[in-house]
């Protein structure tokens, strides 16, 4: 159980991250080079829409993750 623990919290702090980093348009995370593309591609503010809901729904996989994993403690 404690895997699935670890998992979670990766999805929720990734999601946190990307979400946080779209909502107060963090420069350090918009000019690194994994999220160059996205910016190329869609210009900034698309970028930052992408990431932001990209975010919810890493953050809402682990809270739904959260509750399936109780139901068979």
């Amino acid at each position: 159980m404690i895997l699935h623990n670890i998992v979670q919290a990766i999805f929720l702090l990734t999601g946190a991250i990307s979400f946080l980093s779209a909502a107060f348009d963090w420069e350090w995370f918009f000019t690194a080079d994994n999220a160059r593309f996205a910016v190329n591609k869609f210009g900034r503010k698309g970028a930052r829409w992408i990431y932001g809901i990209i975010g919810l729904l890493l953050m809402a996989a682990a809270v739904f993750f959260y509750f399936q994993i109780e139901k068979f403690k």
